[in-house]
C-alpha cells in the first residue's frame, strides 16, 4: 500500500508543486490532457544516458536492440549516441534507414530471413548478418552467384545455457528455433563451412540466450561456452547479445548496463576470450525510460470478490501481461506519492476477459472515473508489440526532455485502420 517505488520511474521524474509527476520538465497531467490517452511517454534524457552507458564500454560494438522499442526517432537517438542497430525484418531495416541510420551501423537478424531481405541488406551494404541456418547459407550462396555480396556476417549459435526466463523468451537452450547448435556438433560444422565460402566473410560468432534475465550467472556460464568453443576458430568478434532484466514491481533487482557490462568484460578476460565483445541491450535501454497513462473510465466493486477499474487501453498497447503474465505498479501522476489502499485488478476495453493491464493493482483511496492511471517501465515491447484488436487505435509516443515535448508517433486515426482496406 506504500506510494510506487521511485526507482521505477523515469531518471528526470520529480514532483510538480501540486505533488504531480514530471517527466523531463513536462507534466503527466498537462501531457494526457494535450495529446490524449493512452499515451507513452519516455524521458529523453533517460533513453540517451542508458546508450551512452553501453557505449562507453563497448563503443560501436553496444548494438542497440530495435525490437524493445522502435521508431524513427529512437532509431535516431540510439545512432547519435554512437549505438548500432539490430534489426530483424525488412520494416525494422526500413524504419531505421528512413531515419538516417547509415547501413553499415545495422547488424541483420532473424530465424527466417527471406532472399528479398538479405539481398536488401546487401545491396545498401549492411554491417553485419547475422546467419542462423544452413538454409540461409544457402540463400547467400545463390545471391553471391548473382553477384551480390560476400557480407559480413556472424554465426548465430545457441550455448545450451538455461536463462531462467520465461520459456516464451529463452533462446539459448538446445531446444531453440534460433542458431547453430553447439553441444550437437553443428556449431562446429557452420563455422567450417562459412570459413570456406566465397559468398561470405565471416568475422565472429552471435548468442543470445534470453530475455529478462537477471541473473548473471546466467552470462557468465554462456561466456564460458562460448570461450571454448569460439577461441579455437580466431575470429575477431564475439557478440554476446542483451537479455539483461529489469525491474518491474517493487522488490525486483537487476544489475545496471553499467554493472552488467562490467561482469561481462570481466568474465571474457577470465575465460581467455581475445575477440572483441560486443552486446545488444534493448530492454534495459527503453524499458524505464517511459510509462503509459490511461483514464478510468469504469470501477466495479463487486463485494467480496474484487474490485475492477477499466482504462481506455488495454492488452493492444501492453499484450505482455496477456503473453508472459508480466507485473506492473500502478498509480495516479496527480499524486505519486499518495498511499495505495485500494485493491484492484487494471483491465482494458478489449472484448477479451484475459484483457489484464495489471491483476493485482494498488490505487490511493479516492481513484475516481476520469482520473489520469499510469504504469511505469513501459517503454519496451509495449508499443513494439501492440496491435490493432478490435481495431482499437494505436497509441502515440512523446519525448521530453528540459520542458519540452515532441511528439514522434501520432495517435493513429479511423481513417489508417482503413489504408489497407480494399473493398
Amino acid at each position: 500500500m506504500k506510494p510506487v517505488p521511485w526507482e521505477l520511474l523515469p531518471d528526470s521524474s520529480e514532483l510538480g508543486d501540486a505533488g504531480e509527476l514530471v517527466i523531463g520538465g513536462c507534466s503527466v497531467l498537462d501531457l494526457a490532457d494535450e495529446y490524449g490517452t493512452p499515451l507513452f511517454i519516455y524521458d529523453e534524457t533517460h533513453l540517451r544516458q542508458r546508450c551512452r552507458d553501453a557505449v562507453e564500454l563497448f563503443g560501436r560494438h553496444a548494438t542497440y536492440a530495435t525490437k524493445a522499442f522502435l521508431c524513427k526517432a529512437m532509431a535516431k537517438l540510439a545512432n547519435d549516441e554512437g549505438m548500432t542497430l539490430d534489426v530483424a525484418t525488412a520494416g525494422e531495416f526500413h524504419i531505421a534507414r528512413a531515419a538516417g541510420v547509415p547501413a553499415a551501423d545495422l547488424v541483420f537478424h532473424g530465424n527466417n530471413k527471406s532472399v528479398a531481405e538479405l539481398r536488401m541488406a546487401i545491396r545498401e551494404g549492411v554491417g553485419r548478418i547475422v546467419v542462423d541456418s544452413f538454409d540461409e547459407l544457402n540463400r547467400l550462396d545463390s545471391l553471391h552467384a548473382q553477384g551480390h555480396g560476400p557480407p559480413k556476417v556472424l554465426l548465430r549459435v545457441t550455448p545450451g545455457v538455461e536463462a531462467h526466463t520465461h520459456e516464451f523468451i529463452a533462446t539459448g537452450q538446445d531446444d531453440s528455433k534460433f542458431g547453430f547448435t553447439v553441444s550437437t556438433g553443428v556449431a562446429a560444422k557452420a563455422v567450417e563451412r562459412a570459413g570456406a565460402s566465397e559468398a561470405v566473410n565471416l568475422v565472429g560468432i552471435h548468442a543470445h540466450i534470453g530475455s529478462q534475465v537477471f541473473r548473471v550467472e546466467s552470462f557468465a556460464q554462456s561466456l564460458q561456452v562460448l570461450a571454448e568453443f569460439s577461441e579455437p576458430f580466431g575470429l575477431a568478434e564475439l557478440v554476446v547479445g542483451g537479455g539483461l532484466g529489469v525491474p518491474y514491481v517493487a522488490g525486483e533487482e537487476a544489475p545496471t548496463i553499467r554493472q552488467w557490462g562490467q561482469i561481462l568484460k570481466r568474465e571474457a578476460a577470465q575465460a581467455g576470450i581475445t575477440a572483441t565483445l560486443g552486446i545488444e541491450p534493448g530492454r534495459s535501454i527503453a524499458a524505464g525510460a517511459a510509462i503509459t497513462a490511461y483514464t478510468v473510465g469504469t470501477i466495479k466493486r463487486l463485494d467480496g470478490i474484487r474490485n475492477y477499474v477499466a482504462v481506455d487501453g488495454g492488452m493492444s498497447d501492453n499484450p505482455r501481461p496477456v503473453l508472459y503474465g508480466s507485473g506492473y505498479e500502478t498509480f495516479l501522476p496527480r499524486a505519486v506519492a499518495a498511499e495505495r489502499p485500494f485493491h484492484a485488478r487494471i483491465v482494458g476495453k478489449h472484448c477479451e476477459s484475459g484483457d489484464i493491464l495489471v491483476r493485482e493493482g494498488l490505487l490511493p483511496a479516492d481513484t475516481v472515473v476520469g482520473d489520469v492511471l499510469a504504469t511505469p517501465v513501459t517503454g519496451a515491447y509495449g508499443h513494439s508489440m501492440g496491435s490493432n484488436y478490435n481495431k482499437v487505435l494505436r497509441p502515440p509516443v512523446v519525448f521530453c526532455e528540459n520542458g519540452d515535448a515532441r511528439m514522434v508517433v501520432r495517435r493513429e486515426t479511423l481513417a489508417d485502420l482503413l489504408t489497407t482496406d480494399l473493398t
